[in-house]
């Protein structure tokens, strides 16, 4: 018998695919656009999830997994464990070259792990997604290439920063380098597609309320093409 989730109580049956975004109001938000009568499957800990049917007729999951790499990699277990076998991360992402527009879309072609979370998993340094996943975001996407995940938001030594733009990191987050790294782990497929919602990392213009909501539609819409396909 399986492991029995700790932290993701299920409300609702779990899809084998999922688009997962860290805030749970673009859990929901998402779940009202792309699925028909979309169904709670966890409210546990604030971490909101829904399942619904997707336009291709298939059962879709989205299920936020919160802020950081540690919350991110609890989720992702628990819902390896339920049976989840594709998944992609739809986040936001501080801008680090100066080519991204807020609310434009980044597919990640490989994660440059600054986090502790995937280096306690075993990540080396850069991760690398699923190759079909990534081949059908980059398509719709406005950018691709390399992103950075980090611990901090608010990240006072500019050094890293720098070091991350001469790397070729076209943005940082906080959570795909975990996301990859469970999924080397448990054997899913995974990828990461990403929002520009800050014009730097941590500072800089941020997106308005009402320009992001845009761009989280058009996130998971491009998403969800990918897991279709």
């Amino acid at each position: 018998m399986p492991p029995q989730p700790r932290h993701v109580h299920p409300t609702a049956p779990l899809a084998p695919r999922a688009l997962l975004p860290g805030d749970p109001g673009r859990a929901l938000l998402l779940a009202q656009e792309l699925t028909d009568e979309p169904r709670m499957f966890n409210h546990n800990r604030g971490l909101w999830g829904y399942t619904g049917t997707a336009p291709d007729g298939d059962p879709l999951t989205i299920m936020s997994h919160g802020m950081g790499g540690p919350s991110a990699a609890i989720v992702l277990e628990e819902l390896c464990d339920l049976g989840l076998e594709v998944a992609i991360r739809i986040g936001s992402c501080g801008a680090l070259d100066e080519r991204l527009r807020l609310g434009d879309l980044v597919a990640s072609t490989s994660v440059i792990a600054a986090d502790g979370t995937s280096r306690a998993l075993g990540a080396g340094a850069d991760l690398l997604p699923d190759a079909a996943l990534l081949e059908r975001l980059v398509e719709a996407a406005d950018h691709a290439g390399p992103t950075v995940s980090t611990d901090l938001f608010y990240d006072p030594v500019a050094e890293r920063v720098d070091a991350w733009r001469t790397a070729g990191a076209l943005a940082v987050e906080m959570e795909a380098a975990t996301v990859l790294a469970v999924a080397a782990r448990r054997g899913i497929r995974a990828a990461c597609l990403l929002t520009v919602s800050d014009a730097g990392p941590g500072g800089g213009e941020r997106i308005s309320v009402q320009a992001l909501e845009v761009a989280s539609r058009r996130l998971g819409t491009v998403a969800l093409a990918a897991l279709s396909a």
